[in-house]
């Protein structure tokens, strides 16, 4: 069985190897599909910004005497992370993270919930204060939602924050089967400092061996997808936002292991909110880095004042990379010459790798296991974009007649980096050897 330390290793053997088959497209890029608007009725007494869940949805409600009603199909679902990879995993309503639940503190919520899983399961609203018979623990505060039954929960959310909603039955496969959501709870009033734009991304991480079609669950090191909101880069949707906005960014990590700094270029952003809720003023502070614990959620705001494409991604190296590793041989400034020339007679397309890195990788059109995206990487304007997985960007522009991804960010004269000039080193005293 393959690990994400010897995908390099099968990209090695890749030209002769009889198990590979050739990828239509490695280099192929995704194109997203449009910003989702949420899926509620419009209220004309909206007292809060509606959230925004990129390459997902709002779960709708229907108003009852006053309550809330909602219902959560839990199911099997085929996902498709990006182009090239595709598992058998499980969701809610159809997808992997669940839709979006949204409420207003205060208010009184039931919840249906379906289970046409093949084993029983139960709904915890993860980090919200809630009647002990409804916490949706297997066994403790209830009993499991039996394949092909529904169940009622029905409480009402007290405090305003960013929260999740996950299974409490055999959590390592149901979480690592996709069963995971976002909850997010808006204050009564609304404030003077609301965002313009509300934006929510589940962190996860995955292990899909090469030519697989199902996760691995009881893995615990070698995550070889990783995702935001199920989307590994290039299909993650971008962020957009408004010269001026005010923006907010939700996140949530419901991945088995691994916390997530995520970076934020362009910008410094407050930390307003975690899972105990909004963060008073005078307590927050600023960065431009967030590190999301496991189990735990965190949103940043920030002003988008600077016009660009700005990359946001987790800042551990080896997660924004789609299914690659370094459990090899280290190959850094190894003369590959004498290897290709002595393999090529037994695989004519060998070819050493690694010798200078392997940020050149995605350039390449190879062949590579079935299902797998080892080389997958995204095509910006300059050329490749040599990251994947949680990554994603966020799109500033000054002009605006809709929230869509604007495409490529138009750049003044003279403000992109360039070769220099003779005369620019002259001028300013550069010599070079």
């Amino acid at each position: 069985m393959m690990t994400r330390r010897e995908m390099i290793g099968a990209a090695v053997v890749a030209g002769g190897a009889a198990i590979i088959n050739r990828v239509s497209s490695v280099f192929a890029v995704d194109t997203p599909t449009n910003n989702p608007t949420p899926a509620s009725p419009p209220d004309p007494n909206q007292t809060y910004t509606p959230v925004c869940t990129p390459n997902g949805t709002t779960l709708p409600f229907k108003m009852v005497d006053g309550v809330k009603v909602m219902h959560l199909i839990a199911g099997e679902i085929e996902h498709e992370f990006v182009t090239g990879l595709r598992a058998h995993c499980w969701g809610y309503n159809g997808s992997t993270p669940g839709p979006t639940i949204e409420a207003v503190e205060g208010d009184r919520l039931r919840i249906y919930v379906t289970n046409r899983l093949p084993a029983p399961t139960t709904v915890h609203w993860h980090g919200i204060r809630i009647i002990n018979g409804m916490d949706g623990v297997n066994g403790l505060t209830q009993p499991a939602i039996p394949p092909g039954q529904t169940f009622r929960y029905e409480f009402t959310v007290p405090d305003a924050g960013t929260f999740m909603y996950h299974p409490h039955f055999d959590e390592m496969t149901q979480q690592g089967m996709g069963l995971m959501g976002m909850f997010i709870v808006h204050p009564s009033q609304r404030g003077a400092n609301a965002p313009d734009r509300d934006y929510v991304i589940m962190l996860s991480e995955w292990r899909i061996d090469p030519g697989a079609s199902r996760p691995v669950t009881t893995e615990m090191v070698e995550f070889n997808v990783l995702t935001m909101n199920s989307k590994a880069y290039p299909a993650t949707q971008p962020i957009v936002a408004k010269l001026g906005e005010r923006v907010r960014i939700r996140f949530g990590n419901l991945g088995a292991m691994d916390h997530h700094p995520i970076h934020l270029h362009g910008f410094q952003t407050l930390l307003v909110e975690t899972d105990g809720g909004v963060i008073p003023e005078t307590a927050r502070y600023s960065g431009n880095t967030v590190l999301v614990p496991v189990g735990a959620t965190r949103a940043i705001e920030f002003i988008a004042d600077n016009l660009g494409d700005w990359p946001m991604h987790c800042h551990m190296t080896h997660h924004v990379m789609n299914q690659m590793g370094h459990n090899v041989p280290n190959m850094l400034g190894v003369d590959g010459g004498a290897i290709d020339r002595a393999v090529q007679p037994l695989l004519p397309n060998y070819m050493t790798m690694g010798a200078t890195g392997m940020g050149e990788m995605g350039e390449m059109s190879m062949a590579t296991p079935r299902n797998s995206i080892p080389m997958k990487c995204g095509k910006g304007q300059f050329g490749t974009i040599d990251m994947g997985g949680m990554f994603t960007l966020v799109k500033v522009r000054e002009q605006l007649t809709g929230y869509d991804d604007p495409g490529d960010y138009k750049f003044p004269a003279g403000s992109v980096a360039a070769e220099a000039t003779d005369a620019e080193l002259r001028r300013d005293g550069i010599k070079l050897d």
